[in-house]
């Protein structure tokens, strides 16, 4: 495992800088890195490490979720109103509809698994956007009209929601009935991970303000709860939904609520987590990548993928309507909105192993939508936000 991790760091901070030097996105060499170490190609990563990737990427995206509430200011987010409410569910649907328009006529996909396969494919990427966003934030681009704030939130949300519904899908798939009480979950699931998070926030804050102790221990307090809010996700069951990354990210908000200024060098913590487990997220992420698979599946599957993806960016468009946003800074949101990582390599494989008709299908695709859609969001992002969002000095 030791020899696994050497190349993961030292491989992917490698094609990362070259990446970077080209002026290309980073990620993109992290992903090329996992791909080329991964089972399909030079197959140099450690069964071990394989074994406990999901959990890895788990970690990943905790840390970057809880940076992001740290730095997220809810006075910022209350003024964009309407729109940020929409971005949770409403181009995430947008793109499921696209999906069961699209995918019968190009994959020969009945609407069952098309519904799967869109679930599967809408969820848009924190891990790619959160970072994006925070950067916009820390040289002040679009905070003037909380663009990034908006972005941030909706994504975490917008996960939530499609994977109660792909969860819905998948069981109708396998068992031939949906029951309606299951979709119960996506708004228990936001109101009581929020509601949650919000109190071991403030609980938190209040002991931070009565017991001193150095920021290093506090980071390992707020990382500890993070565990247990994830693990108590996976032990609720039913129709009552619970989600952990909500929590987390609610408990960064209330930290910055209670004590802005801690929460302010916090963050500065978590951004020096945020650069190993970066590269342990995308180079893992790139390693359940199986490029001949993917190849096979050809230029339908990639045709399929713009196509929603243009369904996803006119949902975006309908959120952001009606407001003061001019023209350029929503063309930003929707390009923004699009990459797609750490869900579908979660997910996809999921109707493969439990043996449904379409299983490979929406694993192959899952794995285009990464290849294709996080390089050139992020790459959309970096060459855009300076040209057309406004900055705050």
């Amino acid at each position: 495992m030791l020899f696994s991790l050497a190349l993961i760091f030292l491989c992917g901070m490698t094609l990362g800088g070259i990446f970077k030097k080209l002026k290309l996105p980073a990620l993109l060499g992290m992903l090329i890195t996992g791909i080329l170490l991964g089972p399909y190609v030079l197959n140099l990563l450690d069964d071990s490490i394989l074994s406990i990737s999901a959990d890895l990427r788990q970690i990943a995206l905790i840390i970057i979720l809880t940076r992001a509430g740290l730095n997220l200011n809810m006075e910022d987010l209350k003024k964009v109103g309407r729109p940020a409410v929409l971005m949770c569910f409403l181009p995430a649907c947008a793109e499921i509809i696209g999906m069961l328009v699209l995918a019968p006529a190009l994959l020969d996909l009945s609407l069952l698994d098309a519904a799967i396969l869109g679930t599967v494919i809408a969820a848009v990427s924190p891990a790619v956007i959160v970072p994006k966003m925070l950067k916009l934030m820390e040289e002040g681009y679009g905070t003037s009209q909380s663009i990034p704030q908006m972005i941030m939130a909706g994504a975490s949300v917008d996960d939530v929601f499609v994977i109660v519904l792909f969860t819905s899908f998948t069981g109708l798939a396998a068992g031939g009935s949906l029951e309606p009480l299951s979709l119960v979950k996506i708004p228990t699931s936001i109101i009581f991970g929020v509601l949650t998070g919000v109190i071991v926030g403030i609980v938190l804050a209040e002991l931070f303000h009565r017991i001193h102790m150095r920021d290093s221990m506090k980071v390992v307090i707020i990382l500890s709860v993070s565990f247990l809010l994830v693990t108590l996700e996976n032990a609720v069951t039913g129709y009552i939904g619970f989600s952990g990354l909500l929590a987390i990210m609610s408990l960064g908000v209330a930290l910055h609520r209670k004590r802005p200024a801690a929460a302010e060098r916090l963050s500065l913590k978590y951004s020096k987590l945020w650069v190993a487990s970066e590269l342990w997220l995308f180079v893992l992420v790139g390693a359940t990548v199986d490029i001949y698979s993917a190849l096979e599946q050809g230029f339908s599957a990639v045709l399929l993928i713009f196509g929603v993806l243009i369904f996803r960016m006119l949902g975006v468009l309908c959120c952001v309507l009606k407001t003061p946003l001019t023209g350029k800074e929503c063309a930003f949101c929707m390009l923004a909105y699009c990459p797609k990582a750490t869900v579908q390599a979660a997910i996809g494989s999921i109707p493969l192993t439990m043996g449904l008709t379409c299983g490979n299908t929406v694993l192959t695709v899952a794995v285009l939508a990464i290849l294709i859609t996080a390089p050139l969001g992020a790459f959309a992002i970096d060459l855009t936000y300076k040209k057309w969002l406004l900055k705050t000095n």
